[in-house]
């Protein structure tokens, strides 16, 4: 009796202490489990990283805490992150853990990029190298580089008509050729035949369609006024007459802020200047949206061939078919102006 008393005292004793152990071991990997990323963040390696690289994203990204907890596990398991390159999505809630084992799949995430309201190409590279690996001036220099864009059909002049403003996802460490050349298939998506079809009764192309887009983007910024401008311009056009954009000569001076354009601005020697210049400037003077380039493909008829800013700032424009009306709606422009010390 009294051996089997001692065998109970004994199993309870030992049980008691693996359920402390138990305890103690939960308590311990709590925080690698049950503990989550206090916000959204992205992780991003490159090849060749370390676990030390990779504590140092998570905590310049989301936490620092919960970046040592991610280290701690990376370093425990082995993980070997040399070869990773990407970047990872976190989540608010995710466990150490879950982002332990999320970098050790190497199931890389992709990277939300929206663009709209960009005017050059260094522009673009700016947005676009703020968001990837390999950053602004690896884009500008795809973007300068005649040859480089040869591939997708392209020149500097022209690539900024195949970019289309709107929310794309690509892998962070995608290549400017190998981002051009995705860009070119949503390009070619959107110029359906329905698309291209109306250009042609225009008489343009679908990248001369993109340049009068941007002129037409740059002259109002009132949605609803820029099917009206855009008739206007293809008036001009059908008319063998000058352009004269405004737009186009603060493009060729670099200035976009100027508020008004003088008879020797006009002058400035570009072949974006088209007081200078017949017909279109070589490529767009921003990238235009798509609601722009649908604005110049249904352009409804009217007999406009001039247009001036409102001189009630209203930010729309005063159309006229004759010269002597235009003039007219100028004088009141430029007293507005004058009145306002604008110069």
């Amino acid at each position: 009796m009294a051996t089997k008393k001692k065998n109970k005292v004994a199993i309870k004793a030992i049980s008691l202490a693996v359920l402390i152990a138990l305890i103690a071991v939960g308590i311990w990997l709590a925080p690698y489990f049950a503990t989550g990323a206090p916000g959204d963040g992205m992780i991003k390696l490159r090849k060749g990283s370390t676990i030390e690289a990779a504590t140092e994203s998570i905590a310049t990204n989301i936490d620092t805490q919960f970046a040592q907890r991610v280290g701690k596990l990376l370093s425990m398991t082995g993980a070997d992150l040399s070869n990773r390159q990407g970047a990872f999505k976190v989540l608010k809630g995710d466990s150490p853990f879950k982002v332990m084992r999320l970098l050790r799949s190497g199931a890389e995430s992709g990277i939300r990029f929206t663009f709209n309201n960009v005017r050059t190409r260094e522009e673009f590279a700016e947005r676009w190298g703020s968001k990837f690996m390999l950053g602004k001036d690896e884009m500008l220099r795809v973007l300068n580089d005649p040859i480089a864009l040869t591939g997708i059909g392209r020149t500097p002049d022209n690539v900024t008509a195949m970019l289309l403003p709107d929310s794309y996802e690509f892998y962070w460490d995608i290549t400017p050729t190998e981002f051009l050349v995705k860009m070119k298939g949503y390009y070619d998506k959107f110029w359906n035949e329905e698309r291209i079809s109306k250009a042609r009764k225009l008489g343009f192309t679908p990248d001369q369609v993109a340049v009068i887009a941007s002129i037409v983007e740059e002259e109002t910024a009132k949605a609803d006024e820029r099917p009206k401008v855009a008739r206007l311009y293809l008036n001009r056009l059908k008319a063998n007459m000058p352009l004269q954009a405004d737009p186009t000569v603060k493009f060729a001076i670099g200035d976009f802020t100027l508020k008004r354009i003088t008879n020797a601005m006009t002058r400035t020697v570009s072949p974006y200047n088209t007081y200078v210049n017949p017909g279109l400037p070589p490529g767009p003077i921003r990238i235009p949206e798509k609601a722009s380039l649908d604005a110049v493909l249904d352009a409804p008829d009217h007999n406009y061939i001039y247009m001036c800013a409102a001189e009630d700032f209203s930010g729309y424009h005063n159309f006229a078919v004759d010269y002597g009306t235009h003039m007219a709606n100028a004088r009141r422009y430029q007293a507005a102006l004058n009145a306002r010390g604008i110069k």
